[in-house]
């Protein structure tokens, strides 16, 4: 699959992966938040990780997580309107693209809810 992507490609023409490299950005700083470690590089405007202590404060990245899942299924449905209603410079592969990208955070926040609900449960049969 990625040989004929780049066989379509003609000579002399590059692939974009800024957004590639900003979204492996992205995952890293997530996934460094979620340890505990301190992140390098700029961080999201207005995200405060940590509390005074040091440590990661849960509610404010699952609030921002959540944000985020919103965000990206808001910008989906107004990428298919457009295209729908024939906007000029509407993308159908970019709304396709975005769609796929919304369900798939969407089904990752669902199994994350799903986990949480287990561990509470868990915690709340444990015998005193």
């Amino acid at each position: 699959m990625l040989s004929c992507a780049y066989s379509d490609m003609k000579s002399g023409d590059r692939m974009d992966v800024s957004k590639i490299d900003a979204m492996l950005a992205q995952l890293r700083a997530g996934a460094a938040v979620a340890s505990g470690k301190p992140v390098s590089g700029a961080t999201t405007p207005g995200v405060r990780e940590t509390n005074e202590g040091g440590r990661v404060d849960f509610s404010t990245v699952f609030k921002h997580s959540l944000d985020q899942v919103n965000n990206s299924q808001q910008n989906a449905a107004k990428l298919m309107q457009d295209f729908e209603i024939g906007a000029p410079g509407a993308n159908l592969t970019e709304a396709m693209i975005s769609m796929q990208k919304a369900n798939i955070s969407l089904q990752y926040t669902l199994q994350v809810r799903n986990k949480l609900v287990m561990a509470y449960q868990d915690i709340m049969n444990m015998p005193v």
